[in-house]
């Protein structure tokens, strides 16, 4: 039975309001991108400017020893690295579990990644600095892109959708003669492609945002990215509020951009593994 009209009406209210309180920090937030840093103090909750002014944005050209362009490159290069190299990582791992499930060392590893998701970063700066230093990746792009592929969430959507395929394919493949490379890559991951594409997607959201890896990992501004470069717009002069409201908005249209494309797909995903879990 279709709910009377009373009551469509009061929950579109009710939808409509709570829309416009999320979506108004990011309104506020681009409103300011074109108030000066004395109007936003003297009014801090003021919506809309008094004088508008996109002055923050030829400001932003050069942020913390890094130029804009040089920032955006970095953030594009790690982000799409890592995301692919997330979803091949998380592809393997969780196949090769639900293959040799019995196997201690992947039992292991499928724990050590439920650890990681009760941590946060910041309890991790020495141990990655120690193990990326001991590796010979302290400074460059390598050491970031691995640091980021790692992804249990990811690990944890692949699990769970070829946990839901039918051993009888697999088990066909094996008698046909085809090895675990085959399997995975020929009749897998082909069946696996809206989990491929969520994942893609969340860890490209996920890792746009990260700044405390870059921080630990880089070795100076070469490798910085846009989230970073953010966080340099504090400095010892004070707080450019403006340029800050405007860096963070050009860090959040690409984000914003693809998960409005992709939505459907990132939330699909994300209930398809709960469902099949």
């Amino acid at each position: 039975m279709r709910p009377r009209l009373p009551a469509r009406l009061v929950a579109t209210g009710v939808g409509t309001i709570i829309s416009v309180l999320f979506l108004y920090p990011y309104l506020w937030m681009l409103m300011s991108a074109f108030r000066s840093t004395a109007e936003i103090l003297a009014a801090p909750l003021r919506p809309w400017p008094e004088h508008w002014s996109a002055s923050a944005f030829r400001t932003i050209a050069e942020v913390g020893g890094v130029t804009f362009g040089r920032a955006l490159a970095n953030s594009l290069i790690i982000t799409t690295a890592s995301s692919l190299l997330a979803v091949l990582v998380s592809a393997l791992g969780a196949y090769a579990l639900i293959r040799r499930p019995r196997a201690p060392a992947l039992r292991l590893l499928r724990g050590g990644f439920l650890l990681t998701m009760m941590y946060p970063n910041m309890l991790l700066v020495i141990p990655v600095y120690i193990v990326v230093y001991k590796l010979g990746l302290l400074g460059g792009y390598a050491g970031i892109v691995l640091f980021l592929a790692l992804g249990p969430v990811q690990f944890f959507l692949f699990e769970q959708f070829f946990r839901a395929l039918p051993p009888e394919l697999i088990e066909a493949a094996t008698v046909d003669g085809a090895g675990e490379a085959v399997i995975l890559f020929r009749v897998v991951l082909p069946m696996a492609r809206p989990v491929v594409a969520t994942v893609a997607i969340i860890t490209f959201l996920l890792n746009w945002a990260q700044w405390f890896p870059v921080m630990v990992i880089s070795a100076g501004p070469d490798t910085y990215t846009l989230p970073v470069a953010l966080l340099n717009m504090n400095g010892e002069l004070g707080t450019d509020f403006q340029g800050i409201m405007a860096l963070a908005v050009t860090i959040t249209i690409p984000p914003v951009l693809l998960f409005l494309v992709a939505r459907r797909r990132v939330m699909g995903g994300m209930i398809e593994g709960a469902l099949k879990g």
